[in-house]
């Protein structure tokens, strides 16, 4: 695999570590995805699809924004049809996401279009032009938003948050079960490369998320502690007058993701399509993610008025709000066999396990405001065959 040239991001870091001492992994993630202009997030360049480093569920077919656009048309319903309606993407990367909900809202329900705003949050400033260019005929009803509005307070809304392959790239604390105790992961600076420390963590909540979740590491193992992701729900919740927030990511409850059989944790690198463990190469240059803590999020919602309404895998989600609805529609107006055969294999990849994405992603239904509301993707699957 070739070494892209990542010496101007590498050496800023690098200096920060020389001249304030170690740092926290989460801080040194943070720098490698979210450093102004330099950042892999925070750079101009395609990330996801073909030209990109990953794929999402977005690349796969249209019809993953169909139906989340189904159960937004739900949601406002058990809302009782409000006039106006707040349609928030968190982390809308080149917006084809947010295009193919919104154009399926407009097809589908007309009414909830009518008083639809449609709010984009982007750590990338230079993809509004790529967005605005996609969501042309929508442009009325759009604007932008930053992370740091959401995280500051200056964002309120009413309607439904929703993001797609979001938390994962929140900069997690990676921590280390030691002999005599948990230990945090430093990073250090050693001449032109980056070396690790473990000591005390750098803050008792490290040790305060394990206690809650009643956690313990065998010695040895190392996990991420992703604080960042609590910080994030709790400014969508106050964020958040009255709605919903959807989320969709790769993830599990802690159990399992804190389980033994995960020694190393999960964190992973990702360039043109292939997976790196080391994430001290290609610095600014390659994605870096770890799994979401399902539990955690959960159960911080509750403390903040963010009530579970339902979680569950992909593709149970997709089958709930309409998938098979939608793989006969277009069947029916393919206008060949190898179109439909087409059709049927990105949707399968929609929600197989065991190589597609139907069970390794998650859905986390929350609601806010909204006394048992009856959602799609709450329905009983025995009413759905």
């Amino acid at each position: 695999m070739d070494q892209p040239d990542d010496n101007r991001l590498r050496g800023i870091i690098l200096n920060r570590i020389r001249e304030q001492g170690r740092i926290p992994f989460a801080d040194f993630m943070a720098m490698c995805l979210y450093e102004p202009g330099l950042g892999y997030y925070t750079s101009p360049g395609r990330k996801v699809g073909a030209e990109g480093d990953f794929y999402t569920s977005i690349n796969v077919h249209s019809v993953f924004g169909r139906l989340i656009a189904r159960e937004i048309c739900r949601m406002w319903e058990e809302m009782g049809r409000p006039a106006s309606f707040d349609i928030v993407e968190a982390g809308a990367g080149h917006g084809r996401l947010a295009t193919d909900v919104i154009d399926a809202i407009q097809e589908l329900n007309p009414t909830l279009y009518d008083g639809i705003r449609l709010t984009l949050i982007e750590a990338e400033p230079s993809l509004a032009a790529v967005q605005g260019e996609l969501l042309a005929p929508h442009l009325p009803k759009v604007s932008w938003s930053t992370p740091a509005d959401l995280a500051e307070g200056r964002l309120r809304f009413t309607g439904c948050l929703y993001s797609n392959e979001l938390i994962d790239s929140f900069p997690p604390h990676l921590v280390e079960m030691g002999p005599e105790g948990l230990r945090e992961v430093f990073v250090a600076a050693e001449g032109d490369q980056f070396s690790e420390i473990l000591d005390l963590p750098s803050t008792p909540e490290l040790e305060a998320y394990l206690s809650r979740l009643g956690i313990t590491f065998a010695v040895g193992q190392r996990a991420e502690i992703n604080l960042n992701a609590v910080r994030w729900l709790e400014s969508v919740a106050t964020a958040l007058e009255r709605g919903f927030v959807l989320t969709i990511d790769y993830g599990y409850l802690a159990p399992e993701l804190y389980g033994p059989m995960r020694l190393n944790g999960t964190l992973l690198c990702y360039y043109r399509h292939t997976i790196e463990e080391n994430p001290y190469i290609r610095i600014g240059l390659q994605d870096m993610t770890t799994h979401v803590d399902f539990t955690t999020l959960a159960a911080r919602g509750e403390e903040l008025g963010l009530r579970k309404v339902w979680y569950g895998e992909q593709y149970r989600f997709l089958v709930a709000t309409g998938m098979m609805e939608e793989l006969m529609a277009l069947e029916a107006a393919a206008t060949s066999e190898k179109e439909q055969i087409a059709i049927r294999l990105a949707l399968k990849k929609l929600i197989l396990p065991e190589g597609g994405m139907g069970d390794t992603f998650k859905v986390l239904v929350q609601a806010k405001g909204v006394e048992n509301p009856r959602l799609l993707c709450m329905r009983d699957w025995g009413k759905l065959f």
